[in-house]
């Protein structure tokens, strides 16, 4: 085997080393799937931040929240059962059926962070650099 061949083949090997792990998430993405959210901040950047999330025109539900004060939590949660959001085609839909939080995934005080990270795809994360 000459030296371009080998460089070759081994271009070819490599590309696909590096990009099967990428495929794997692509494959598990599909339209069907509910993408999980857990807010971590309930304050009012946390909560507009929570409600843009939702707002968007992929299957999004926000199932976990945290913050360190149970009253923050609870008017985070109050707000966005009573916000509504468009679809794709204009309609005004409510965001409840979106807000999916049971009451076993609200975690109040300093780590409650620590409780949603596991049941959640993606975090929104709103506190104070100090936590």
């Amino acid at each position: 085997m000459d030296r371009r061949t080998f460089v070759k083949k081994s271009s070819i090997a490599t590309g696909g080393i590096v990009i099967a792990p990428s495929l794997k998430s692509v494959v598990h993405m599909s339209n069907d799937d509910v993408i999980k959210v857990g807010l971590i901040g309930c304050g009012g950047r946390g909560t507009g931040a929570a409600a843009q999330a939702l707002s968007t025109t992929q299957n999004v539900r926000l199932v976990a929240v945290a913050d360190a004060f149970e009253d923050r939590l609870t008017g985070c949660l109050e707000y966005l059962n009573k916000e509504s959001y468009k679809t794709v085609s204009g309609e005004e839909r409510p965001m409840s059926e979106r807000v999916m939080v049971d009451p076993e995934n609200r975690f109040v005080g300093f780590d409650a962070y620590q409780k949603v990270i596991p049941l959640v795809d993606v975090v929104i994360l709103t506190t104070p650099p100090g936590f």
